[in-house]
Formats: structure tokens, C-alpha cells, sequence
């Protein structure tokens, strides 16, 4: 293998966590993240070369993942988004109160804003504000507002 795929490889291993996490942020169907996945790669892969290190590498993929997967849905939405059919039911499946807790966040989350849910992903992986404004592309004041925002949003669809 040549020099930048090894590069490129162990880049992919390193933040290969990150990246899903950020395709399950914008989807819950394993067969259209595995496609985020894969856009994101190649997205990557092209922009590998002239990748100049102004900034931090887990920053410039948390960029580049976050805005594929907003682009990708702002594209569903605009054609019209398909519904797969599944014929799966789970009947009687246990689930702990911390689970339901987690589930029911994040299906308030996916009722925000496609930047907004980008924004409250990196803030609940702990990121900076000024980590979170590079990768956004926003000032910190501005995250901080958002934030603000959104937790107000949370709250208002939690008392629905």
C-alpha cells in the first residue's frame, strides 16, 4: 500500500466510531447509514490530499461527516423521503428505564433542525463550544445561543 492509503486507513480506524455516530444521529436504518458510511469515506478520500491540518483531524472529520449527512437529508426531504416496509415486530422486548430515557432524546432530537441536531450531537459528545463553532462553522457566542435554543426546544417537546 502506498503512504497516503495507510494514512488514510488509520485515519478511518481511529475515527470510524465518530463517523457512525454521527450517520445514526441522522438515520436509524442500518442499510442507509452504512450508505452514510460509505459517502463520508469517499468524501474523505477525495479531500485527503489537500486536507492542509489548519485544523485538528477528528475536527475536519466530524465537518465533513456532519455536513454529508445534512446534505443527504436535506436531499431526502426536497425528493421525498421512502419508507422502507418491514415485517419485524418485536413483541414483549425489555427495555430499561435509562434505555427508554435515552430513546425518548433522541427521538426529541430528530425533531429539531438538521444543523440544530448536528450542533446538540457534538455538545453531547463533549465537545468545546469552540471545538463545536469550527466544525460548524459558527462563532462560540453563536453555539452558545443555539445550545440555549435547543434545550428550550428539548424541553418544549418533552412536555408534549
Amino acid at each position: 500500500m502506498k503512504t497516503d492509503e495507510l494514512e488514510f486507513t488509520r485515519l478511518i480506524q481511529e475515527h470510524k466510531s465518530t463517523i457512525y455516530m454521527v450517520c445514526y444521529m441522522f438515520s436509524d436504518d442500518k442499510a442507509e447509514v452504512d450508505d452514510l458510511f460509505q459517502e463520508i469515506l469517499i468524501k474523505l478520500w477525495k479531500g485527503f490530499g489537500s486536507f492542509r491540518g489548519d485544523s485538528d483531524v477528528k475536527t475536519w472529520v466530524y465537518r465533513v461527516s456532519l455536513n454529508s449527512c445534512i446534505n443527504q437529508q436535506a436531499s431526502k426531504k426536497r425528493h421525498g423521503e421512502q419508507v422502507p416496509i418491514s415485517t419485524k415486530i418485536d413483541v414483549a422486548e425489555e427495555i430499561s428505564d435509562k434505555a427508554m430515557q435515552t430513546g425518548q432524546l433522541y427521538a426529541r432530537i430528530n425533531h429539531l433542525g438538521l444543523v440544530d441536531r448536528g450542533i446538540v450531537l457534538l455538545w453531547l459528545e463533549g465537545l468545546s463550544y469552540e471545538e463545536i463553532g469550527l466544525i460548524v462553522g459558527i462563532s462560540v457566542k453563536n453555539v452558545s445561543i443555539r445550545l440555549v435554543r435547543i434545550k428550550e426546544q428539548l424541553k418544549k417537546l418533552s412536555n408534549q
